[in-house]
């Protein structure tokens, strides 16, 4: 979410300004303007509901196989049965929502058109409440509501053309100059309704909080909750040596005390009973997420430090101390805390028997290895070698386990630094081995368990207890709202994670 809000009569002149440009453009033919079900004001949009069903119909199918989702049907049916409640209240209640809880670690929730909503259980974790799971919810209902996928599609589109056609009609637009400039104003523009809609969808979702009888004030919480994200995340890069790149996904530019959001806020209190607060329904939630998985998954593979455990597939690996590794659906990727070196490990099938030399020049098609070296670690058959593509330097290296090959890629940005990196790409190369016995219990997923805090429980105490193996204070006191310096009451509920 960004933090700058428009004008709003600016962007209404420019609103009738873009409908009638791209009317006249388009020949009255591909798109017009439609009334919003939020405001009731005219918006430019090139598709109609049935098109926007039908984008999130096709695309949700996609998102499921990119993330995963979470399989745990108790914990499905309640993030649903939640969001209904909201969805009931909202300004699209005749539309089918569907939310879904994704099985990735990753900070973060959003919907497609139509309806189809999403939150990660990663994003779970951190909250406490199920006023906060609403505000989330609300929030996304909102985007959905006020059509605002639609809308932005629509502006991309038009903008894009509004050109093509214009230029066949003006000739002076088929220079490179004026396709800059009408870009530069097309990106302005999306840019601009980004802005409006984030504060709109955070209005909407005060408003269905309040309606729903939930505390509109958990919007602000969960806004907290991300801050205090950011700012461990800053905090660990810096203490790794690597630039934070920052959090870009929901909420991350409002600060919880920004005067337009406690405004949207405030306004809300009209949709709630005078005589009630709104629920937070804390112990409900927490209910709820007790056993949920923290963290990486164990079908995916367990990230600890530099470590990389795989339960399913029998195997550990180590990266060099101080990388941030990536776990991706096919791959692991690894980078250097300062960006200059990275690593990439996949498997694949063995189906030839070839020896590990023949298939990196059969399987992967590398003819021009140089230095290459057999591997024999922990047992196992390898080679290894550099390569150059487009002038870059490249380590490869492929390791048998089983009946899989595992192949590895080394580089880095500059030449100049690559003998540097290429003792670390070989240490990984040859760290791979068979998952031992004592790093069984390692390669097991992380789950959030509640408890009550005892007469004497303290932060410190608690993490010498957790499974957590990365700064477990903070995280700790980041799961409990408690971040950087809160502390524990006798009888709180609270989450440990073992």
């Amino acid at each position: 979410m960004l933090n700058v809000l428009v004008n709003t009569s600016t962007s209404r002149d420019r609103l009738r300004s873009l409908c009638f440009t791209a009317g006249a453009l388009l020949f009255l033919g591909l798109g017009g303007c439609a009334t919003n079900p939020v405001t009731g004001e005219q918006d430019f949009v090139m598709f109609g509901e049935d098109t926007e069903l039908q984008m999130g119909r096709e695309n949700h199918p996609k998102i499921i196989t990119e993330y995963g989702r979470y399989k745990d049907e108790a914990l499905q049916a309640y993030v649903q049965s939640v969001g209904e409640r909201l969805a009931a209240v909202s300004h699209r209640d005749n539309l089918t929502y569907r939310f879904t809880v994704l099985d990735s670690p990753v900070i973060n929730a959003f919907a497609l058109p139509g309806g189809y909503i999403y939150i990660t259980r990663g994003l779970m974790a951190y909250l406490n409440s199920e006023a906060e799971l609403a505000a989330v919810l609300g929030h996304e209902i909102g985007h959905v509501t006020a059509r605002h996928g639609v809308r932005q599609q629509s502006a991309a589109q038009a903008s894009s053309l509004g050109y093509t056609l214009g230029s066949l009609l003006i000739p002076e637009l088929r220079g490179a100059g004026a396709q800059n400039i009408f870009n530069m104003l097309g990106g302005a523009l999306l840019s601009g309704y980004g802005r409006e809609h984030e504060l709109e969808s955070d209005r909407l979702g005060a408003e269905y909080l309040a309606k729903s009888d939930y505390n509109p004030k958990a919007m602000i919480s969960v806004i907290s909750v991300l801050k205090n994200q950011e700012e461990f995340a800053a905090a660990q890069a810096k203490k790794q040596g690597r630039e934070y790149q920052g959090y870009h996904g929901l909420f991350a530019s409002h600060p919880d005390n920004d005067t337009r959001l406690q405004q949207v806020v405030s306004q809300a209190s009209q949709y709630a009973d005078a005589n009630k607060n709104g629920h937070l329904d804390r112990s409900a939630y927490l209910n709820h997420i007790e056993g949920m998985t923290f963290g990486d998954s164990q079908e995916q593979g367990i990230r600890s430090n530099n470590h990389f455990y795989h339960l399913a597939m029998r195997f550990a690996v180590d990266f060099p101390e101080q990388w941030q590794i990536n776990n991706n659906p096919t791959s692991l990727q690894a980078m250097s805390a300062n960006g200059e070196a990275f690593m990439e490990m996949g498997a694949d099938d063995l189906n030839l028997k070839l020896s590990p030399e023949q298939f990196i020049k059969q399987r992967l098609k590398v003819s021009d290895l140089r230095s290459g070296e057999k591997l024999n670690s922990h047992g196992l058959q390898g080679f290894t070698g550099i390569t150059f593509t487009k002038g870059k330097p490249i380590r490869i290296g492929v390791v048998y386990l089983n009946d899989k090959a595992f192949i590895f890629f080394g580089g880095t940005k500059d030449n100049a630094t690559f003998n540097g990196y290429d003792k670390e790409f070989l240490s990984t190369i040859k760290s791979l081995h068979s998952l031992r016995d004592d790093e069984t219990r390692l390669a097991q997923e992380l789950k959030i368990h509640i408890q009550t805090v005892r007469n004497g429980d303290t932060f410190q105490s608690l993490a010498k207890q957790s499974r957590i193996s990365n700064s477990p204070v903070d995280q700790l006191r980041l799961l409990n709202d408690a971040y950087p310096n809160g502390q524990l009451v006798s009888g709180q509920r609270i989450k440990q994670v073992k």
